[in-house]
């Protein structure tokens, strides 16, 4: 498959080019930035020295049609809406990255992005890419839109819950931490090395965009409306998400039968482990041991006390939060193996 890259010389644009450089099954036909059309993407991702001999171009949609089969776009949101529907309109296969099609219901996007979205006709266009919930409509689509990266890891830790009925839906809160390649390539005054680290620094407490994407994705497995809380937080890593989701039990909930509930729902998926250890250092998720690669670990305690059911899920941010869903939404709309360019273990130590 020949496919392009819009928007490469970010971290989740260059991430995109690792995974797909060792793809067995895709050819690298088109790489896209303004800031510096002309140049090898080497200089811009030195990593992939010695892995490609492209260089970047301008965007060019006649071009892009006549080179790509598929075009992933990793632009900033709100920049990405006009790019995509004109890839749609002329027939390709788009994978995006940004938030402009996540959302459902325009109406959204007024309250957690402050815009009205533009193209609200081309919303139910969009497929929302986790396959391990949406795998048959991933397969049938023209347009997938990847989770942000704080919202999939919550996610894949609370659908199983909410699916079954398990848990209170009006009292579910969710606590993020997130590394610094979170903030993306660019530099502002708290995000450059010296103010970033050793940092624990909570931001957007409350109303983040994210929460829109967990709600709309939990509502839909409840059939019902649910509310979710959500916190995140900055803090001295590079890469990698632990989410802390606080839940609340409507009926008595033992560890087998929880147990028996996320195997039900994941059993069959290569990308999600689920931990929970008795014996070692590491009995729970850690976002430490999921790095480079596309898990999300997920693991639980509960608290009989107070009739709480914690739920600890760990992703890579640049990966199942970004560039691992996209590859592998790609594999799912080619009907490739899903372990195509991402069969790797996580690296240790970090």
């Amino acid at each position: 498959m020949r496919v392009g890259v819009i928007g490469a010389s970010g971290y989740v644009g260059g991430e995109i080019l690792r995974l797909l450089v060792s793809h067995p099954k895709v050819e690298i036909t088109a790489v896209t930035s303004r800031q510096h059309v002309g140049e090898y993407i080497s200089r811009v991702q030195p990593s992939l020295k010695g892995f490609t001999d492209l260089t970047f171009s301008e965007l060019n949609y006649d071009k892009l049609s006549d080179k790509c089969d598929l075009v992933f776009t990793s632009v900033p949101h709100g920049t990405a809406v006009d790019i995509v529907k004109e890839l749609y309109d002329r027939g390709m296969k788009v994978i995006d990255l940004s938030a402009d099609y996540r959302l459902h219901n325009a109406p959204d996007y007024d309250k957690w992005y402050g815009w009205q979205h533009p193209h609200p006709d081309y919303l139910p266009k969009s497929v929302f890419g986790v396959p391990e919930l949406h795998r048959e409509e991933i397969k049938k689509a023209q347009l997938v839109s990847c989770p942000g990266c704080m919202a999939v890891t919550s996610i894949l830790a609370l659908y199983p819950l909410v699916k079954k009925g398990i848990i209170d839906t009006e009292h579910i809160i969710v606590d993020s931490k997130i590394g610094s390649s979170g903030a993306g390539a660019g530099s502002e005054a708290g995000t450059h090395h010296a103010m970033r680290s050793g940092v624990v620094r909570p931001y957007k407490p409350a109303k983040h965009r994210h929460t829109g994407e967990i709600e709309q994705e939990l509502s839909e497995a409840a059939g019902m409306k649910i509310k979710v809380s959500m916190s995140p937080h900055a803090v001295d890593i590079v890469r990698g998400i632990l989410c802390t989701n606080h839940t609340f039990m409507t009926k008595p909930v033992t560890e087998m039968d929880l147990w028996k509930i996320y195997r039900e729902q994941y059993q069959n998926e290569r990308f999600i482990r689920l931990i929970r250890d008795k014996k070692g250092f590491y009995k729970f998720p850690d976002p430490k041991f999921v790095v480079g690669s596309n898990f999300c670990d997920v693991g639980f305690d509960i608290d009989e006390d107070n009739n709480r059911l914690v739920v600890l899920s760990a992703s890579d941010n640049l990966m199942k939060g970004a560039a691992g869903s996209a590859i592998q939404n790609l594999n799912v709309m080619s009907g490739f193996n899903e372990m195509d360019g991402l069969a790797y273990s996580p690296l240790t130590p970090v």
